[in-house]
């Protein structure tokens, strides 16, 4: 069997794709692998690039790879489907994935380590928790405006409307319609709840992170700031310069 050089590997939930070529491009291996396969397949083969799509899991199985001695290239899909040469399938996407990961002009994602993808799970779990928040607050305030019962912006205007809803002696609002916000009530405050807890852990890590402790420094950088920066940027190094990195997050000229 032909030695393989390059792997293009699609990963999915259950079954992956895999092509490989040799030191001349010549197709080696093209077969699809349960999940449970996958490390055993590649531990038999001697250290190859490996080339796989920065989407979901993928910095697991770069990680994984890389531990078996393989060199692991992450590459955003954006930049691998002009590579796609037929009706996209996983094949054909195996096929791409193989491709571009040895254009000398791919620009590639670093692996995130296991510590970042960590913190950056705290951040991502405390946006939905605030964004839920505001969805909770907003129905609040919108159910009882129905009923002529309205106050200023604000939590303070929440905490009035919460106890507006406690007193039972005010008939401005049904019955029926007390229990359906006193419920949304407990949900806020459950939220509330949660955030607060994830922003002690988030400053817990803070603190345990040298970078970190470096970049709270920064004017105008603080712990949330900072610990959301090394968790979601694996290797500052990759961008080539601050205005790179600044269009990266989104700030760009108007």
């Amino acid at each position: 069997m032909q030695t393989i050089s390059t792997i293009g590997l699609d990963i999915a939930k259950s079954v992956f794709q895999v092509h490989g070529v040799d030191a001349v491009g010549q197709v080696v291996v093209r077969r699809q692998l349960k999940r449970r396969h996958v490390l055993a397949f590649l531990q038999k083969l001697p250290p190859c690039l490996v080339g796989i799509e920065a989407c979901a899991s993928a910095h697991h199985w770069s990680r994984e790879l890389q531990a078996l001695g393989h060199t692991v290239r992450l590459m955003p899909p954006a930049y691998v489907k002009p590579y796609v040469k037929r009706q996209k399938n996983d094949a054909a996407d195996a096929e791409a994935i193989c491709e571009a990961v040895t254009r000398p002009n791919m620009r590639f994602v670093p692996t995130k380590t296991v510590e970042q993808q960590s913190c950056l799970v705290l951040h991502c779990t405390r946006h939905l928790f605030i964004r839920q928040q505001t969805a909770v607050i907003n129905s609040i305030r919108a159910h009882l405006a129905e009923f002529g019962i309205v106050a200023p912006v604000g939590r303070r205007g929440v905490a009035q409307l919460l106890e507006v809803v406690a007193d039972f002696d005010d008939a401005r609002i049904p019955e029926v319609t007390r229990a359906g916000i006193a419920a949304l009530g407990v949900q806020l405050r459950a939220l509330k709840a949660q955030i607060l807890e994830l922003d002690r852990r988030i400053t817990t890590w803070h603190r345990s992170s040298e970078v970190s402790r470096r970049l709270d420094e920064v004017p105008g950088i603080g712990p949330a700031l900072a610990t959301a920066l090394i968790a979601s940027v694996a290797d500052p190094k990759a961008f080539r310069s601050g205005r790179d990195f600044s269009a990266w997050i989104g700030l760009v000229p108007k």
